[in-house]
């Protein structure tokens, strides 16, 4: 465990499932059910551990620890991302799935929530031995894993190309069975813009908050933690709106330049595989950390899972933040911000342009019709600003904050399901 993530725990004595359920037991509070009835929202349907030994490129042997989660299917069938990291564990597996789950119910998609991946840092494994490790992953889960049961998606160190191995394996059982994976390559049934999805769709969030809230995009001063899938087209998007983008970061460093980075320049290098630090513009380096503090309007931390703690809630400037990666505060750090008068945009939302991606490719690849980006571009931004106006109208309406009006939303359309099939 890194320092990172002990001194995280530290602030809210919680591992991140146990904290994702207390959203759950306080939206049931808030919506007033039964009791009795938020324990069962916080049941997983399956939980699955699989080790999967690999024979290394240099001739040693290892073994590697893969998990998947599935919380609750009563909308849908499951979904959710695979993630390759450290950091994967079965904690980490129930918060992610638990947290699909919700999205999903907000943003009215007929899916349940799944997450699990490996316990790898895949930047110490050789191309082979990634592609080794997935289709053993995919064989050793593939009993749980399809297009009407679970359909999994690319999350953080995974892609296209991994999902395309996933598939590959899962169809030498299976058979052909495009749906049975979304973030696949386009020539495999993907579709034009997934990649963008989640960055177009939280800038599409925002722009709706910023109509809501009076503020002018264009005059915003932004500081992104993360420049990836996400950061990057969160800073494009931005970019293109004449917003000011000041700071941005990625493992190789972080950047600053309070007249307005670069964009374009820093997404050729980091699509090129370089680091934000390393793309020849004009920028005064920083601490990583530090950006999280820095004096601007919107803080997207877009990066990893815990980034804001008790330990530096306290000193954020900006006035608006924006969750651009999966539960980026914790619990803690959140009631500080809110205590400060910070609006914080909950991924829940802000954050949900993949799961319409991955939507809109599972409905292309069930009924072999192609959707093309237009059209998917018309479903990503309708359904994330009914999303907002609903999570803003609900929290206007009962005086909470816009994480509890969207998982109170969330879960009543999960109650309302167990109802009508008669679990509870």
């Amino acid at each position: 465990m890194t320092v990172m993530s002990s001194l995280a725990m530290i602030d809210h004595g919680l591992t991140a499932d146990v904290a994702v359920a207390g959203y759950v037991d306080q939206a049931a509070e808030l919506l007033e059910l039964r009791p009795g009835v938020s324990e069962i929202l916080k049941l997983n349907e399956r939980e699955i551990g699989v080790q999967l030994p690999l024979r290394r490129d240099d001739g040693s042997l290892t073994v590697v620890q893969g998990y998947r989660v599935q919380h609750q299917g009563v909308r849908g069938p499951f979904k959710g991302g695979l993630r390759y990291h450290p950091k994967t564990d079965l904690h980490q597996s129930r918060a992610f799935a638990s947290i699909m789950t919700w999205k999903a119910a907000l943003l009215d998609l007929p899916f349940g929530g799944a997450h699990g991946g490996l316990q790898i840092d895949p930047s110490d494994f050789s191309t082979a031995e990634v592609e080794a490790l997935t289709r053993q992953f995919a064989l050793a889960v593939s009993h749980v894993i399809g297009p009407d049961h679970d359909i999994p998606a690319p999350d953080l160190n995974t892609d296209a190309r991994i999902m395309a191995w996933f598939l590959d394996a899962y169809s030498t059982r299976h058979g052909y069975a495009p749906a049975a994976v979304t973030g696949k390559p386009v020539g495999l049934g993907g579709i034009p813009g997934r990649d963008a999805a989640t960055g177009r769709g939280l800038v599409q969030v925002l722009d709706a908050a910023a109509r809501r809230w009076g503020l002018d995009l264009s005059s915003q001063r932004v500081a992104i933690q993360g420049f990836g899938d996400v950061g990057s087209w969160v800073a494009r998007e931005l970019d293109a709106r004449g917003a000011r983008v000041i700071a941005a970061s990625d493992a190789g460093g972080a950047v600053l330049n309070e007249r307005g980075l670069a964009v374009p320049a820093l997404a050729r290098a980091t699509a090129a595989g370089y680091s934000v630090a390393d793309a020849g513009v004009t920028y005064e380096r920083i601490a990583p950390a530090e950006l999280l503090t820095l004096d601007c309007d919107i803080l997207v931390p877009a990066a990893t899972t815990e980034a804001l703690t008790v330990f530096n809630a306290d000193q954020v400037r900006a006035s608006v933040v924006v969750e651009g990666a999966t539960h980026p505060v914790t619990p803690h750090a959140d009631r500080i911000l809110a205590d400060r008068g910070i609006r914080v945009v909950p991924d829940l939302v802000a954050g949900g342009g993949g799961l319409v991606g991955s939507y809109v490719e599972w409905a292309q690849n069930l009924h072999r019709f192609p959707w093309d980006e237009q059209r998917f571009a018309a479903e990503l931004r309708g359904r994330l600003e009914r999303a907002f106006v609903d999570v803003a109208e609900f929290s206007e309406q009962h005086g909470c904050s816009y994480r509890q009006a969207a998982y109170a939303i969330a879960v009543e359309r999960v109650v309302d399901a167990l109802r009508l099939r008669g679990r509870i």
